[in-house]
């Protein structure tokens, strides 16, 4: 496969991953869904760390990303889970696309990098698209409403949690950048997760064993949950290995937008034809400031 085919397919993984969670697992805690996205894939993923070199010839660097990786990420994944689990699709995925923009507040105020005018133009568009989809809240003949959707973003939980996962994915895709340097691609995703599903256990499940039990009593949802996760990991990192990474994020945050649909299509959630050109408007600023 070459890169695109890859990059839709992470983003089509993705979005059905969480469509399925919210369809068969939203009786499961926020900790039990982590379970079954970090340590249920990283058990599938396993095959993969057969050519992984000896532990202890990676450099001490590499253990010090991954330490201020892994409690970031299971952190965004508990948020994340409790986002699409108790909000709709369509209100919730969208703000992902804020990712990128954080990326750029993060350069900007750590190592004073400035915004290409193309960054700036695709920091407009999300912020647009965000408006856009919170318009109900302005009123045509009052212009001093119209600067109330943005504040109705803060009064929304949904909306809240998934901006939160977006500022620390903003935070994981940097220091990613420097724990890839020690690993190929393909091998440092299946070893990432691995890491990152035996945490989750530890820190999740040990303290609690019922929420194992819990996820025995959907043995087949949570299969495909985990099996639909490791594609997405497995993909991602193909993708990664085979173009710019800025290309291949860019093309995989199409899976905000099929998130939307199965949001519509699967839970009947209403207002697809005014929601979709928002998410369109956010996915359009998040390719420019990533390609700029």
């Amino acid at each position: 496969m070459d890169w695109v085919s890859l990059s839709l397919l992470c983003a089509l993984a993705l979005a059905s991953a969480d469509a399925a969670t919210k369809a068969w697992l939203g009786a499961l805690s926020a900790a039990e869904l982590a379970l079954v996205r970090l340590t249920l894939s990283g058990v599938l993923l396993a095959p993969l760390l057969t050519d992984l070199p000896p532990l202890d010839t990676l450099a001490p660097a590499f253990w010090g990303w991954l330490a201020a990786l892994v409690p970031l990420e299971i952190a965004a994944m508990l948020l994340y889970m409790r986002a699409i689990r108790d909000h709709p699709l369509s209100l919730t995925l969208p703000y992902l696309a804020f990712t990128p923009v954080f990326v750029l507040l993060v350069a900007w105020l750590l190592l004073d990098e400035t915004v290409s005018a193309r960054g700036a133009l695709g920091v407009v568009l999300v912020v647009a698209g965000a408006w856009l989809l919170n318009v109900g809240h302005a009123r045509a003949r009052d212009w001093r409403s119209w600067l109330r959707p943005l504040g109705a973003i803060l009064e929304q939980r949904g909306a809240r949690l998934m901006l939160a996962v977006a500022a620390i994915y903003a935070l994981t895709a940097t220091l990613g950048k420097g724990a890839m340097q020690y690993l190929p691609p393909a091998q440092f995703g299946a070893f990432y997760f691995a890491l990152l599903g035996v945490t989750a256990l530890l820190v999740l499940a040990l303290p609690r064993p019922r929420r194992l039990l819990a996820l025995a009593r959907h043995p087949w949802a949570v299969l495909v949950v985990a099996a639909l996760s490791a594609v997405m990991v497995y993909t991602h990192f193909l993708a990664i290995a085979a173009t710019e990474v800025a290309y291949m994020i860019a093309l995989k945050r199409t899976s905000l937008l099929f998130g939307m649909l199965y949001g519509a299509l699967c839970f009947g959630e209403r207002g697809l034809r005014a929601r979709l050109p928002a998410g369109v408007l956010m996915l359009a600023g998040a390719a420019l400031v990533l390609l700029g």
